[in-house]
């Protein structure tokens, strides 16, 4: 249904409420639309916010219910008071749909055709890579800046020092103060890529992580784990570096953490099949060399090395 201005809507919910206190019938014309709006804006309602705008929507008319209280005791026979308790429950209902769809309903973006670039109320701007989806509340901006992605974006944001940015991701939630990063999402593997600025990447079970220019967070598509590492410029894809910054793991199994460092550092790790599915937490911040005899320690073994091949053994 084709949306009405603000004048069109006024006006048509005053003709309603004037049949209702003449007693005429609300026209065919009249029902149908009512009907075609309940469909169109009523399944996707948020019950809270719709109460919510209905005791505003209350409050404001509160005037007219003493008003008709009035008239109730100079009239005994109430007509005119059921009426207007009538009609209020009428506008309140249809004022809570206004109220809802005008002041709480989020802003969703989707890049359904391409990339899509969005200008918030900020000064920030998004770039959706196709088939992502932001989500914005009414509320925006506010002391905190939130909004939420689907998918992969870049995010240029406006700098200020008393209002936070997070942007809620698939699990995981970054915070800035004003930067230029990108999120990316596939399936598990969640990353944040920093090219100005400072965030901190919050992900459930690990530690915070804050990001430096150049830097990427990941978690590898691993639940409970975060790695943050500077990015090789000999390197295109970024995925190789000479020293991983930080890496988190809370009660990951151990073959999935060794699969994490020898795809990363491109080395041969050999350890027993037993150990594999054995979970371990590990806070890992040294080089490779380190980082394995930690790791080691964790199961009760001993490090062998040759080269680029490490061997695990009791």
């Amino acid at each position: 249904m084709k949306s009405l201005n603000y004048k069109k809507v006024e006006a048509f919910v005053f003709r309603l409420w004037y049949r209702e206190v003449s007693g005429e019938k609300i026209s065919q014309k009249e029902t149908e639309i009512l009907e075609k709006w309940k469909f169109q804006v009523g399944k996707d309602l948020d019950v809270n916010q719709i109460n919510e705008s209905k005791q505003k929507i209350l409050l404001s008319l509160e005037p007219y219910f003493i008003q008709s209280k009035h008239i109730n005791q100079k009239n005994t026979s109430g007509k005119y008071w059921y009426q207007a308790a009538a009609i209020m429950l009428f506008l309140i209902s249809l004022g809570g749909i206004f109220t809802y769809h005008t002041y709480f309903k989020p802003d969703v973006y989707v890049a359904d055709l391409g990339n899509r670039k969005i200008h918030l109320a900020d000064g920030s701007t998004v770039t959706l890579f196709h088939g992502a989806e932001l989500t914005v509340e009414k509320s925006f901006p506010a002391d905190t800046r939130i909004v939420a992605l689907k998918g992969d974006a870049i995010f240029s944001v406006a700098k200020s020092k008393i209002h936070p940015f997070i942007v809620n991701a698939d699990g995981f939630k970054t915070k800035v103060l004003g930067t230029v990063f990108k999120i990316s999402q596939s399936g598990n593997d969640k990353a944040v890529d920093l090219y100005e600025g400072k965030v901190a990447v919050s992900y459930a079970g690990v530690p915070i992580s804050y990001l430096k220019p150049n830097q990427v967070w990941t978690n590898f598509g691993i639940t409970r784990t975060a790695a943050v590492y500077t990015k090789n410029p000999d390197s295109p894809s970024g995925r190789k570096s000479s020293k991983i910054e930080s890496l988190s793991f809370n009660e990951v199994p151990f073959g999935e953490i060794i699969e994490v460092l020898k795809k990363h550092y491109s080395i041969n790790i050999f350890y027993p099949a037993g150990i594999g599915t054995k979970k371990i937490s590990a806070e890992l911040k040294g080089n490779i060399d380190e980082n394995i005899e930690v790791l080691a320690f964790a199961v009760g073994m001993e490090v062998q090395k040759d080269n680029n091949t490490y061997t695990l053994k009791k």
